[in-house]
């Protein structure tokens, strides 16, 4: 009964963001309980990979955010190829008003952020954090509210997030990567160029890229630039013309281990927030609020008007059955940042931290941005659909 009852929610498309949501409130009970201290022993255990004189030395948190996180981006990689090739970024018309909602997306947050942080240099390295859509929350979202969602919606919010994640993929390799190893980058380079001359003379055997995508990994994480990135480009090297079913196969088989294991897994040993030193001061500091104010209002902002101007400049227009009030919901639901927020902020505040600088934790904004652009957008959607329906 039990395997059974787990096999259907499992088959929820809602069971993902329920997860995460699990695994933040169980993260931020250990941390704000006597568990505080094993849970700071947990994240921090030193996990050592050593062959030869290669020695990868990192805590689990770390493993976590760089080594599984960097198969959640291969999956991405995987998914705008199909997507550039066959699905709804093939026709440039389809996604002319997803494109430019992601765009307004991103800018509007980024400047709410900037304008709340212009004064403070080392706060100012966040303003990519509020820039980004958590694709599996918002989705989760949308499910919730049944057959009312009309298909054109969900296409167009899934559209605008894999559109939003390759401009989070451009901002960290271009925003933040550390100091630049020429020798490291040199393999990398020389991965990526077999990786391309195996996908021209037509190599469908998975296991060769992988195997060539773990030595582009290794060479990534020396580099400087994130590693996650390795995991976009082997994603995008992956064959699809030749290799169709092989292909789908592939990413359908990374579907559930990224959704049910690797997303929470990184939403638990990134959200543990110990509410013990959290002041009152820290809710409307100006890092918080400049988080906050940018998802909320800065997401609903950017993908309202940028959609709305795609159309005005007769680029595109709106999906079939979606009116002007459905698309403000889903704009205030593309506020939910969570998993790629919370990605981008361990990257931001990395060096500055280990400096030994003390800031405000991102942490608490995102939360906060988050839980109330899925709130409220989930209010808006299911008023104006019950509405039309």
């Amino acid at each position: 009964m039990f395997k059974t009852s787990l096999s259907n929610f499992l088959k929820l498309e809602s069971a993902t963001g329920i997860l995460l949501v699990m695994a933040t409130l169980l993260a931020m009970i250990m941390a704000n309980t006597s568990l505080q201290s094993f849970y700071g022993s947990l994240t921090s255990i030193p996990v050592v990979v050593s062959i030869g004189s290669l020695v990868i030395a990192k805590p689990l948190l770390l493993w976590i955010n760089d080594g599984l996180m960097a198969v959640f981006f291969f999956m991405i990689g995987l998914e705008v190829k199909r997507e550039v090739i066959e699905g709804s970024l093939r026709d440039p018309k389809a996604i002319a008003v997803p494109a430019f909602a992601a765009l307004g997306g991103m800018l509007v947050p980024s400047m709410i952020y900037a304008w709340f942080n212009w004064d403070n240099p080392v706060a100012l390295q966040g303003w990519a954090i509020p820039s980004a859509t958590d694709i599996a929350f918002a989705l989760g979202i949308l499910t919730l509210l049944g057959d009312r969602v009309p298909k054109g919606l969900k296409l167009f919010l899934l559209t605008l997030a894999i559109i939003d994640d390759l401009g989070a993929i451009i901002i960290i390799a271009l925003f933040y990567t550390a100091d630049l190893s020429t020798t490291s980058l040199s393999i990398a380079a020389s991965m990526i160029a077999l990786l391309i001359g195996m996908n021209i003379r037509g190599v469908i055997n998975h296991a060769a890229y992988i195997l060539i995508g773990i030595i582009l990994w290794i060479a990534v994480l020396k580099s400087g630039v994130h590693a996650t990135l390795a995991g976009v480009v082997l994603g995008l090297l992956i064959p699809l013309k030749n290799n169709r079913h092989h292909f789908h196969e592939l990413e359908h088989s990374l579907y559930a281990p990224v959704s049910y294991v690797i997303l929470p897994l990184f939403a638990f040993v990134n959200t543990g927030i110990g509410f013990s030193g959290v002041s009152a001061k820290d809710f409307y500091d100006n890092l918080t609020l400049g988080i906050a104010l940018g998802l909320f209002f800065g997401k609903q902002i950017g993908v309202f008007l940028f959609s709305a101007l795609a159309v005005w400049m007769g680029f595109g227009k709106l999906p079939v059955g979606v009116n002007w009030k459905i698309l403000y919901g889903v704009s205030i639901l593309s506020g939910i940042g969570f998993t790629m927020s919370l990605f981008i902020g361990s990257l931001a505040f990395e060096d500055a931290r280990a400096s030994g600088m003390v800031l405000t934790d991102e942490r608490l904004g995102i939360l906060m941005g988050s839980m109330v652009s899925g709130l409220l957008g989930y209010t808006v959607l299911r008023y104006f659909l019950r509405k039309e329906n």
